[in-house]
This record gives structure tokens, C-alpha cells and sequence, in this order.
């Protein structure tokens, strides 16, 4: 019998599917910086996770609290250059010692929502890229991450150079291998 499996009058989306585009993550604005570091992914991960030391080493983040859990909030200092020092309650979403951090952050009543992500990707024993970035998506979303994209490059540089830095000089003091600082 044809049409017995259709509609028998025209409802607006029946029968349709979307597919959606993506592959289902965040989506939105990214912005990202990335850096060799000649230290094992658990030393680097140790300067990450040990939240009270950030204000000794980040000049992104120039204080942390909290405790790297899902669902935990972390209240951070965020010091992006040329711009006052704010107060972020971001929730951690996702971690694995020794691999990532992810947080996601709600502002503007919900119209600018971000995921930053801190994630160590190992290249050997010994030698791991860094990656640290932000999707910014939600209403507002795409302008703030053209207004504030370059500051925040550059708070993801210096706060990936900073971490390289201080890797290294743990590893070297653990009687590691040579560095690309030595």
C-alpha cells in the first residue's frame, strides 16, 4: 500500500531527521596554544594538579583554589594581559592524572559559555606537547572570543611557557635527562 508508513497529512518535520554537525563537543570560537616540553607527562601533570603552587608559577592563573574533581569548582584568578585580575567559578568537567583538565565556565547570564582545557598529549617517555585553550560558544560567544581572542593567546602562551619552564627545572632536579633548557 503506498505511503501506509507516511504521515497522512503534512506535519512540519515529519519523517525528517537533521544531522547534527560536529562530532557532538563544545561548540564555538577555539583558541589554543601549544608547546614542546621535554619532561614525562606525570611531572608535568604534578606542577598542574598541585593548585596551591600556581600563584608561584601562572600568570595566567595567578591564584587557584579548589580541588580538581568532577563536578568540584575552582575559584581562579584570571589575569589576562592589559585587563584587571577576575575571579572565575568554573566546574571541572573531565581529568586524567597525567593527561587533562577540563572546566567549563558560564558568564554573561549564560550567554557566553566556555570549556578551557589544559591537556598533555606524550610524544615519549619523556618529551610531551602541552596544549591549553578554550572553546567559546553560547549567544555572545563569537564576539567576546574576537574581542578578547588575542589577550587570550597570549595568557595561554605565557601560561604554557611558564609551565615548560617549571617542568623542566622539576624533571632536571629528578635527576631527568637534559632539557631543552640546558
Amino acid at each position: 500500500m503506498p505511503g501506509y508508513n507516511q504521515p497522512k497529512h503534512f506535519t512540519a518535520g515529519a519523517g525528517l531527521t537533521f544531522k547534527k554537525k560536529g562530532g557532538g563537543g563544545p561548540r564555538g570560537e577555539k583558541i589554543e596554544h601549544r608547546v614542546g616540553i621535554q619532561a614525562p607527562a606525570r611531572v608535568i601533570w604534578e606542577v598542574i594538579a598541585d593548585l596551591d603552587a600556581w600563584a608561584d608559577w601562572n600568570p595566567l592563573y595567578t591564584k587557584a583554589v579548589g580541588k580538581i574533581a568532577i563536578g568540584g569548582t575552582l575559584t581562579l584568578t584570571l589575569q589576562l594581559p592589559d585587563e584587571a585580575p577576575e575571579t572565575i567559578r568554573p566546574v571541572v568537567t573531565d581529568w586524567t592524572p597525567d593527561s587533562l583538565l577540563h572546566w567549563k565556565l558560564t558568564m554573561a547570564g549564560g550567554l557566553v559559555r566556555t570549556v578551557r582545557y589544559l591537556e598533555i598529549d606524550e610524544l615519549s617517555e619523556e618529551s610531551c606537547v602541552f596544549a591549553s585553550g578554550e572553546i567559546v560558544g553560547g549567544l555572545l560567544g563569537r564576539y567576546v572570543a574576537r574581542r578578547m581572542g588575542r589577550k587570550m593567546y597570549r595568557g595561554f602562551e605565557a601560561m604554557g611557557l611558564a609551565l615548560k619552564e617549571r617542568a623542566e627545572a622539576k624533571w632536571r632536579a629528578q635527576g631527568g635527562k637534559p632539557t631543552s633548557a640546558s
